[in-house]
């Protein structure tokens, strides 16, 4: 039993650790981004999303990584890592679609609803996708694991929804418009993606009720209606046991 249980930690610990290899890429890349501007004094946010026009069609792939200053990298950093982990934990045969197409949707998207002359960066679009699709996910399927996890996300990010109020964002410098999308391709992804991965649990005793159901349905008659046999049945038994 002893055994049992080490080999089941072990397991447990091997696929968190392995949860987290993707998002502490992401975060890699994010950091780095940022170092060589620092250090070589340069600025890439003119490679974000520009809104309509087709030199800001770059940007869909380059919006996550690049932030104003530290400050906002750090805001994305944290986030990137708890729902990355989370997504790979809890949904290792999506998780991979679920980011590609949340990073580049999400892109897209904001290219095409946002302010033309503006310019959108940083990895916000992608953390609030994740965020939505395991919040949605966790109740469409309704798995008490994943109804925890997005209970505790509301937690953690709850205020996340004023940032996509364009009053509230805009006098911030805060793209409303990379949010909203992320969260509408995130939602969307729960739902459309919802018959995949881990399921609603089904016990044991709800299976049995069911299978019980089905044979008495099956049988036709239940077991106490046995028909009573005819006068002419009782003689033939009698003459063939004498």
């Amino acid at each position: 039993m002893n055994d049992l249980v080490i080999m089941d930690n072990k397991a447990e610990r091997r696929k968190f650790l392995g949860s987290l290899i993707v998002p502490l890429l992401i975060v890699a890349v994010m950091w780095v981004v940022k170092i060589i501007e620092v250090s070589y004094g340069v600025s890439f946010s003119r490679y974000g999303v520009a809104p309509r026009s087709l030199h800001g069609l770059v940007g869909i792939l380059t919006l996550p990584f690049l932030h104003a200053n530290w400050e906002h990298l750090l805001s994305n950093t944290v986030p990137i890592l708890v729902l990355g982990t989370a997504l790979y934990y809890c949904y290792p045969t999506l998780a991979n679609r679920v980011l590609l197409i949340t990073y580049l949707a999400s892109g897209l998207f904001t290219w095409c609803i946002g302010q033309p002359e503006s310019t959108h960066i940083g990895a916000s679009a992608l953390v609030y996708g994740l965020n939505l699709f395991l919040i949605a996910s966790g109740f469409i399927r309704g798995n008490r694991l994943l109804i925890v996890i997005s209970l505790i996300m509301v937690f953690l990010y709850g205020g996340f929804i004023w940032d996509m109020i364009p009053s509230l964002a805009i006098p911030q410098k805060i793209s409303w418009e990379g949010h909203l999308s992320g969260a509408i391709i995130g939602m969307l992804l729960a739902v459309f993606l919802r018959n995949e991965g881990p399921q609603k649990e089904v016990y044991h005793w709800d299976e049995d009720d069911e299978d019980s159901s089905d044979d008495d349905e099956n049988d036709g008659n239940p077991y106490w209606d046995v028909p009573t046999p005819s006068d002419d049945e009782l003689t033939v038994r009698y003459r063939f046991r004498h």
